[in-house]
């Protein structure tokens, strides 16, 4: 089955061109089935560039998924049109009565503040809590997850002494996990932070199992079983040229930035990066989307209860 999406959505086409089914609002009304309702708070600058990567992973299984794109309600973007966010962004203000069946909260790059500094803080903590009665499962991305695991757990993010930029091998801790199938023994994953999460505070924290890990870029995904979430601290939805916009900005801007390791072939930025990390990501998030489907409750009306 296909990911419903409005058919001007920019994601519609780019999808299509690649291949993955996607589905009109007319045509999906003709299945007598539940699609599996996806809400996706995009926190990022590039809402276009997110709203296709997280499109293209959850819309790759066989399953019928209706992507709902939510912002939060006083924040203002600077870098996406205004025209694009009035026609297919709601305010969470305006969707919180509404339930789903899965959530996804994005990273922002605001990584440096305290949390209590971000603008819309207060209103991300109500998100939070929100999802406990509306969602049944929450994915936490990036600085999304360091978010969330900061709210309920109270683990801190730290900052480091230099950007954690390139692509990791990260290591598999619990193959037998239900959202690690199929997965090898080891898998690379694109890192882009100024801050970490540790891995002794992510074991002293009460229910947390930690399921892939790196000796180079530290703790990555981790679960989170009593809140119905996983959190993610690096960037399985990257597309393979994300890493090399980040970093051809930087070097434009004046940025001190070191080239992002084991990206380019040889370390040299003139040549194209390769993928290394689709297959993975694909894993990752249509296992999320059937673990979703195994356990959601059938009537919408009864998730969270």
């Amino acid at each position: 089955m296909p990911i419903k999406l409005p058919q001007n959505l920019p994601a519609f086409d780019v999808l299509s061109r690649e291949g993955v089914m996607v589905m009109a609002e007319e045509d999906a009304s003709r299945q007598d089935i539940r699609p599996l309702r996806i809400a996706l708070l995009n926190l990022m600058p590039k809402k276009i560039d997110t709203e296709n990567q997280f499109a293209r992973l959850i819309g790759a299984t066989p399953l019928q998924i209706e992507l709902s794109l939510v912002r939060m309600s006083e924040h203002q973007t600077k870098n996406t049109a205004a025209e694009h966010m009035e026609e297919f962004y709601r305010p969470f203000q305006e969707v919180r009565g509404e339930k789903f069946d899965g959530l996804i909260i994005t990273g922002a790059p605001i990584e440096h503040l305290p949390f209590e500094e971000v603008s819309y803080w207060d209103e991300l903590r109500e998100v939070m809590d929100w999802t406990q009665t509306h969602v049944h499962s929450t994915f936490g991305v990036c600085w999304g997850g360091m978010a969330m695991i900061n709210h309920f757990h109270g683990v801190k993010k730290h900052i480091l002494d230099h950007k954690k930029f390139g692509c990791f091998r990260h290591s598999i801790t619990d193959p037998a996990s239900a959202y690690l199938r199929g997965f090898s023994d080891e898998c690379v994953i694109p890192v882009s932070r100024w801050t970490e999460m540790k891995q002794d505070e992510i074991d002293a924290a009460d229910g947390l199992e930690t399921l892939i890990t790196s000796d180079e870029a530290g703790p990555a995904l981790v679960r989170d079983p009593a809140h119905r979430a996983l959190y993610i601290f690096n960037h399985f939805e990257y597309d393979r040229g994300t890493l090399k916009g980040e970093y051809d900005r930087d070097v434009a801007n004046g940025t001190p930035i070191n080239v992002p390791q084991n990206y380019y072939p040889n370390d040299d930025p003139t040549i194209q990066p390769l993928n290394r990390w689709r297959s993975h990501a694909h894993l990752l998030y249509g296992n999320w989307i059937n673990e979703i489907y195994q356990t959601t409750k059938y009537r919408l009306d009864e998730i969270g209860t």
